[in-house]
């Protein structure tokens, strides 16, 4: 049986927005850093913006299931033209309150949720779930501040932010501007390994806390009315995945989520919905690739930089952004694995 959320308010009272902020608003700007000097710092570079990428418009929201909204986001990189919006995000609508899944990838972009929200429902915005601390996913928590909403993430959640949320914030501002961004917001309720329920009024949503994966604070949850598995980061459909958590773990807990038997599954990028099962497969497909030639090039004496040029090449035309993160994905794989 799923445990409850730490410190869950009763329902009747109206949680206070009291996530902490690590940092506010105004700052000095500092050059740019190269994707090689991120990579080298060991930060994960997803959804970062990059100076000179063309802009691209997020597309609207879907309705993919009654009271189910779903904002595809593009496969591309982030840029200012995009704030970006990029990865998938949305809300659930119960008879008593709104969940927002995820809040977005900058304030800029939490405000238009928020927006989108208010055309749909005046129902109050209760909780704000974020599936892990990769900016696409997290920067728009800060719109929600006047809802005064529950925060929740993994248990591991606060600590990735504390770790990265400030280099993340000025890579964004350094882009969008520091109006646009918004402060590093930290859970205010977080997910045991036990798991934890919400009860949007006759709509239960389970979350789930996962072992280390795509990141080390990967959070899935389900709607127990409709069916629908929402996998976050978990999942990529389309666009290549980036690993900045354990490969092993992730092909565990892709396993995982394919006992939960979901029919459709809303990915963290890639279509609003996907059917479950060839979804999963596509990209266990891609991570066992990984896994088995990256243990090849191990056993064969091949340094990581002569890895990275051929480890997984023949997954290449299978995914959008593929030499952007493959590379990354090696070498991550490569720390990880050749001390096996």
């Amino acid at each position: 049986m799923s445990a409850n959320l730490t410190d869950r308010p009763s329902s009747h009272h109206k949680p206070r927005f009291s996530g902490r902020r690590i940092a506010d608003a105004g700052f000095s700007r500092s050059p740019a850093m190269s994707r090689r000097d991120v990579l080298l710092g060991g930060f994960c570079l997803c959804c970062i913006p990059q100076l000179g990428f063309a802009a691209a418009e997020t597309t609207g929201l879907e309705e993919i299931a009654s009271g189910v909204f779903v904002r595809r986001g593009p496969d591309v990189e982030a840029s200012p033209g995009n704030r970006n919006g990029i990865a998938n995000i949305g809300f659930i609508v119960g008879r008593d309150a709104v969940l927002v899944t995820d809040p977005g990838g900058s304030l800029a972009d939490g405000r238009w949720l928020r927006s989108e929200i208010r055309k749909h429902t005046e129902k109050p915005i209760r909780h704000v779930v974020v599936t892990h601390m990769h900016p696409d996913h997290c920067f728009g928590a800060a719109a929600f501040e006047e809802d005064r909403p529950n925060i929740i993430g993994h248990h591991g959640l606060g600590a990735a932010l504390q770790a990265r949320g400030e280099f993340y914030r000025q890579r964004l501002a350094e882009i969008l501007g520091p109006q646009e961004v918004g402060a590093v917001v930290l859970p205010t309720q977080e997910v045991s390994p036990d798991g934890a329920e919400v009860d949007l009024g006759g709509r239960v949503i389970r979350l789930k806390a996962h072992e280390a994966a795509h990141t080390t604070c990967d959070l899935s949850m389900t709607d127990s009315e409709t069916g629908l598995l929402f996998a976050g980061d978990l999942l990529f459909v389309g666009r290549v995945p980036s690993l900045d958590g354990s490969l092993l773990g992730w092909l565990d807990e892709l396993q995982k989520l394919r006992a939960l038997d979901a029919k459709k599954i809303v990915p963290g990028h890639g279509p609003a919905a996907a059917e479950a099962a060839p979804a999963i497969a596509d990209l266990e497909r891609y991570l066992a690739t990984l896994r088995d030639e990256t243990r090849e090039a191990i056993d064969n004496g091949m340094t990581i930089d002569e890895a990275v040029e051929t480890v997984a090449q023949s997954e290449r035309d299978r995914w959008t952004l593929f030499d952007d993160y493959n590379g990354r994905n090696v070498t991550q794989a490569y720390k990880e694995l050749e001390w096996e």
